[in-house]
């Protein structure tokens, strides 16, 4: 009954984390929900739980697949473009991964992606001056939703 209780608790606790989140914090939020994602299949692939590394590496594929077509090209240029073929690169690999059933591809897609997020994590004051001139602490304490379009 209690993991079913705290399994109930942590969907709404996500729900609400992503009804209230901007652009930036989407991203941010795919970006970690692959990471663990990943994490989970490399388990699942230990325990020899096939149908299982298969889900969540499938949801893996689906949020790279989000995180790509969230890129705007006109406005991100070369780095939009690199980083369409690295989301690419990271779609074949986990793809390879789940039918070699081989947890050192996913290590490398996981360090790839832990690359990318340190890096957007770290743009993440910037963005928040642009769009409301305010520091990253005060985000959201007026109550207000910030708004925006992701830029990748």
């Amino acid at each position: 009954m209690y993991q079913s209780g705290a399994s109930q608790y942590q969907k709404v606790n996500v729900t609400s984390e992503v009804l209230d989140a901007d652009p930036h914090r989407l991203i941010q939020l795919l970006m970690e929900a692959a990471l663990t994602r990943m994490a989970q299949a490399k388990g699942a692939i230990q325990r020899k739980d096939m149908e299982e590394k298969a889900r969540l590496l499938g949801r893996v594929n689906e949020i790279i697949q989000t995180l790509q077509s969230s890129l705007d090209h006109n406005q991100g240029g070369d780095l939009a473009g690199n980083l369409d073929r690295l989301y690419d690169y990271m779609i074949r690999r986990i793809i390879e991964a789940s039918s070699h059933n081989d947890t050192d591809m996913i290590d490398e897609v996981m360090g790839l992606m832990l690359e990318i997020k340190t890096g957007w994590d770290g743009i993440r004051q910037e963005y928040l001056q642009s769009i409301h001139g305010q520091r990253p602490d005060s985000a959201g304490s007026d109550g207000q939703r910030l708004t925006g379009s992701v830029s990748a």
